[in-house]
């Protein structure tokens, strides 16, 4: 039964996040923004000096993860047994969006069919950052993709990874750094050298992850393509870990993704990631369709994985 934990946990967490979804109140991810968002305010008092910003950042990046890291790892070493499981489990499913990831996804793929841009548009702005006002068709299912493909990594896959490799300290870890880059992260002026710390902790916490999740889109799709996108156009990515799982995903998909697309800021030029094929509603719903079957691909190994280990004793 022990032995079988991994798989029990991950199971269920997945189906915890299949049944109740994100929780639509007190939900603590959106709790501990808030607390960032005034902690920045607080700490990020000199955005134009690059030493001091970096320190404040990494300070604000330690006062505010260590006491809750603290907490968990109290709560890891007292729990045993069922209620160990109980807790990881609970603490994945609040850290995962596999059905929310869908849900966005859909709301965006729903309208496109039904030939409503403005709808589109409206949705696909609350899940990524570019200007949707100024997408068309191709821009608006381009974008809702590459955001399916991008948090499948971050929402799902790196929850599931770090859930194995060390338990809710750190799943809580990952998924309170990953918030802190998608908070602070950013390349303008408020936030270059006060999110440097954040957003390099990030990358590191992703790194492996990433590439899992990469390696899991190229088996599951046309995995030819999905490795020469992976070798070829992810190095020419700006993120480490975006690259991969984005070249990956669009190559498995035999979609086309990137290029130019835009920003409050005006037009930012990215390189284009996969093969040739549009991307419109079909491909997000294939997005979606690539990460449910990677979830249950990990599921099917982390159970052999298991059973191995209890039939060899280890």
């Amino acid at each position: 039964m022990l032995l079988l934990a991994p798989f029990i946990v991950c199971t269920l967490a997945v189906l915890l996040d299949r049944l109740l979804g994100e929780p639509s109140r007190l939900h603590p991810v959106v709790g501990f923004g808030r607390l960032v968002s005034a902690l920045e305010k607080k700490c990020n008092t000199s955005p134009a000096r690059p030493q001091r910003g970096v320190l404040a950042g990494l300070a604000a990046l330690l006062l505010i993860t260590l006491p809750i890291l603290a907490v968990t790892l109290w709560l890891s070493s007292v729990l045993d047994g069922l209620w160990l499981i109980v807790a990881q489990a609970a603490t994945a499913w609040l850290a995962m969006s596999l059905r929310g990831l869908a849900e966005h996804g859909q709301a965006v793929a729903e309208p496109l069919h039904n030939g409503d841009l403005v709808s589109a548009q409206e949705q696909v702005s609350r899940i990524v950052s570019r200007q949707a006002s100024a997408l068309d068709e191709q821009g608006v299912a381009a974008a809702a993709t590459e955001s399916m493909l991008e948090n499948g990594a971050d929402a799902v896959f790196a929850t599931l990874f770090w859930l194995l490799v060390a338990g809710m300290p750190g799943v809580v870890l990952h998924r309170m750094v990953n918030t802190l880059d998608a908070m602070w992260g950013y390349r303008n002026p408020q936030f270059l050298y006060f999110g440097r710390a954040a957003a390099r902790l990030d990358d590191i916490l992703g790194w492996l992850p990433a590439r899992l999740t990469a390696l899991t889109y190229a088996l599951l799709g046309n995995t030819k393509l999905a490795v020469e996108c992976w070798r070829n156009q992810a190095p020419q990515w700006d993120s480490p870990n975006a690259g991969p799982v984005m070249a990956a995903g669009a190559g498995a998909l035999n979609v086309r993704l990137g290029g130019p697309s835009p920003y409050p800021s005006g037009i930012k030029q990215r390189p284009l990631l996969g093969g040739t094929d549009k991307a419109n509603a079909a491909s997000i719903e294939a997005a979606i369709r690539l990460v449910r079957h990677g979830v249950v691909l990990w599921l099917a190994v982390i159970f052999v994985l298991s059973v191995l280990a209890a039939i060899i004793g280890v």
